[in-house]
C-alpha cells in the first residue's frame, strides 16, 4: 500500500471504518442520546458531547493548516473544547446537529487530504494526519469509558 492510501485508510479507520481494536469515533457515539452525551462524571469534567466536538475542532484545525485558512473560522466560537449542552439547548436536535458537524469536518478533511497527497507539500503534514487519526481513536476510547462510568 502506498503512503497516500495508508494515510486515508488510517483517517477512515479512526473515524468510521471497521477496526480490529474496538469502536472508532463514530461507533463510540452511536446510540448515545443527548441526555447521555451531556452527562458529566464530575464537576468540571468534560462530557461525551464536548469530547466529540473537540474531535471535530481538531479535524478542522488540521484541514485549516493544510489549506492555509485563517484562524477563527470554525463554525463554533472558541477553540479546542466547547461547553455542551448550551444552556437550554440540550435537545436531541442540538445533539444531532453537532454530530452532523463532526461528520462534515471529517468529510472536509478527507477531501483536503485527497488533494494534498501526491504533492510536494504532503510530507510536511503526514505527522499531523497520523496524529488526527490517533486522536480519533484516543477519544473513541475516552467516550467508551464515559459510557461505562454512566452505568455505575
Amino acid at each position: 500500500m502506498d503512503s497516500a492510501k495508508l494515510v486515508l485508510a488510517l483517517l477512515d479507520e479512526g473515524y468510521e471504518k471497521k477496526t480490529w481494536h474496538g469502536p472508532n469515533l463514530k461507533q463510540s457515539i452511536k446510540g448515545v442520546t443527548a441526555k447521555q452525551a451531556a452527562w458529566r462524571p464530575g464537576p468540571g469534567r468534560h462530557n461525551i458531547w464536548e469530547v466529540m466536538l473537540h474531535a471535530a475542532y481538531w479535524k478542522y484545525a488540521v484541514r485549516r493548516r493544510i489549506e492555509g485558512g485563517k484562524r477563527g473560522s470554525f463554525v463554533l466560537k472558541g477553540s479546542n473544547f466547547f461547553a455542551r449542552p448550551e444552556k437550554g439547548k440540550g435537545s436531541e436536535s442540538a445533539w444531532s446537529a453537532d454530530k452532523k458537524l463532526l461528520e462534515r469536518e471529517h468529510r472536509a478533511l478527507l477531501a483536503t487530504v485527497a488533494k494534498l497527497l501526491g504533492t510536494a507539500r504532503a510530507a510536511k503534514f503526514v505527522p499531523q494526519l497520523y496524529g488526527i487519526a490517533y486522536h480519533d481513536i484516543y477519544h473513541a476510547g475516552q467516550i467508551r469509558l464515559l459510557r461505562r462510568l454512566m452505568e455505575r
